[in-house]
């Protein structure tokens, strides 16, 4: 298993992830994945934060990683963390227990990088995810209704969320 930073190559990659990840969760979930912001993904992929996982030399997931984080996270977020984002698995990949790689991964990234925490959230109540989640080594600290989703991805208008952290050793 190999971690290592998405490129500017991985785009069409990473948005053709995206739409299936939506489609997945469209069958499953009330809440799912909107169409992402490219701008905005090619400015994580700018700033080295956008992240894929290779096992074996395949692509077997991506995610996104912030530094801030105050619109969810809001008195919180002056806590130095990484929060995750939009972690993605291929098909072929699902039911590996991937997150706990990336958790392992995000532990000692965090360290290297004078972080506290590891945070993510997802929207709605998926009792699945959340226990999927604290399998994975995170707290959930319940569900909350965002005061301000100006600028974030359409579907944090759609639920409350739900947060999880995970303290660095």
């Amino acid at each position: 298993m190999e971690i290592r930073n998405s490129t500017l190559a991985d785009i069409e990659t990473i948005f053709g992830l995206y739409r299936m990840a939506a489609e997945y969760m469209k069958e499953r979930f009330p809440v799912h994945f909107p169409e992402f912001d490219r701008e905005m993904v090619v400015k994580e992929i700018e700033e080295g934060r956008q992240w894929k996982m290779l096992i074996n030399g395949e692509l077997a997931c991506i995610w996104a990683i912030t530094w801030n984080d105050p619109q969810i996270w809001e008195e919180k977020d002056s806590d130095p963390s990484i929060y995750i984002h939009r972690i993605t698995t291929v098909p072929a990949f699902r039911g590996r227990y991937l997150v706990k790689e990336i958790v392992r991964w995000a532990k000692q990234y965090a360290k290297e990088n004078n972080r506290s925490y590891v945070r993510l959230d997802t929207v709605g109540e998926n009792q699945k995810l959340i226990q999927h989640y604290q399998e994975s080594g995170f707290t959930f600290l319940g569900m909350v209704q965002l005061k301000d989703t100006s600028g974030l991805p359409d579907h944090y208008q759609l639920d409350k969320v739900s947060l999880f952290e995970l303290k660095v050793d």
